[in-house]
């Protein structure tokens, strides 16, 4: 750690700068942490922390997740400190056109990240993020369940006219982000159709826009989210989730498992307590199951497999005209 500090130092007396960044896997969708050299945001409510670091800071987001750095499917996360009583750390996550609420791959990635460092040991902690506290079970150095924060339906039934596809019906749902659901995959859910899975959803999410249709407070839905059966044995549902920067998600998705199974509870078709095996459109897996608190609010849990790969110094050199990203 030392040594690693000592070079971010040299660096940077030489007229580079960098950031110390651990990149990992979560069921095939990366995670990118900013350990080191991110920007000093505060101490403030994390809701505050991340108006301030798009406002101000927004350059540390395209340095660290556009091209040429980076791959499109990769969500950033800024580690952060001074974060909520009790908690054990905070994120604020990213991606390559904005900034998230929460995110369910990534804050997996984030409980492995933290155990490669030495930060977490095993067992159960919380974690602050914009979208609220989660709690997490750091069940070994890769295996981790989130608890995420309470998931609910807001519209069922919303059609919407998405041009060549015709009407298209779906439910608004939230788990962490907002998501447009729909039970009837318009293309077979194959790896070979992710081309034309990725323009289906691409249309709704424009449609939906263009549309006016929105979340509560008038929130974007920036997910869209297929569903279907698998033919894996055991496997309850295999999706397909088109992300805010137009990526599909590899992994199942977190805070889409959340949503959608807000939409099995809804619809009597999932009871609490009951395993939920997910499939992601590449085959990788969350198990997932839902109670209700004292309010009667419905939590989600998640439990999914993470593997760091990297662990590594980003520079910026004075002059590269790609410095903060392509596009």
């Amino acid at each position: 750690m030392e040594a690693v500090s000592r070079m971010v130092g040299q660096l940077a007396g030489s007229g580079l700068t960098a950031m110390r960044v651990i990149d990992s896997h979560t069921g095939g969708e990366p995670t990118r942490v900013i350990i080191e050299g991110g920007p000093d945001l505060g101490s403030g409510p994390l809701p505050e922390r991340k108006k301030h670091f798009a406002e101000r800071f927004d350059g540390f987001r395209l340095r660290t997740v556009l091209e040429p750095k980076c791959s499109e499917a990769t969500v950033g996360a800024l580690l952060c400190d001074d974060v909520a009583p009790g908690c054990n750390a905070g994120a604020i996550f990213f991606n390559n056109t904005g900034y998230l609420d929460m995110c369910g791959h990534g804050t997996i990635g984030l409980a492995a990240t933290l155990a490669y460092l030495g930060r977490l040991e095993l067992g159960q902690h919380l974690i602050d993020t914009p979208a609220g506290i989660v709690r997490i079970d750091l069940l070994s150095p890769n295996k981790v369940t989130v608890e995420n924060v309470p998931s609910y339906c807001f519209r069922k039934d919303v059609v919407v006219d998405a041009g060549d596809l015709g009407p298209v019906t779906g439910t608004i749902a939230w788990g962490g982000n907002w998501f447009f659901l729909v039970d009837q995959s318009p293309v077979p859910l194959l790896a070979d159709n992710i081309p034309a899975l990725t323009e289906a959803a691409t249309r709704i999410k424009l449609a939906l826009a263009a549309q006016s249709i929105r979340g509560a407070d008038e929130a974007e839905i920036d997910h869209v989210e297929f569903s279907g059966p698998s033919p894996a044995p055991g496997v309850d549902g295999r999706n397909f989730v088109l992300c805010p920067g137009l990526a599909y998600d590899r992994s199942p998705c977190g805070t889409g498992t959340s949503a959608k199974m807000a939409h099995l509870a809804e619809t009597g078709r999932l009871e609490p307590g009951r395993t939920w095996v997910q499939e992601s459109i590449i085959g990788s897996r969350f198990h997932g199951s839902y109670s209700y608190d004292e309010h009667h609010r419905l939590i989600p849990s998640i439990t999914g497999e993470a593997f760091v790969f990297a662990d590594v110094r980003l520079v910026s050199q004075p002059g590269d005209p790609f410095e903060h990203g392509i596009g």
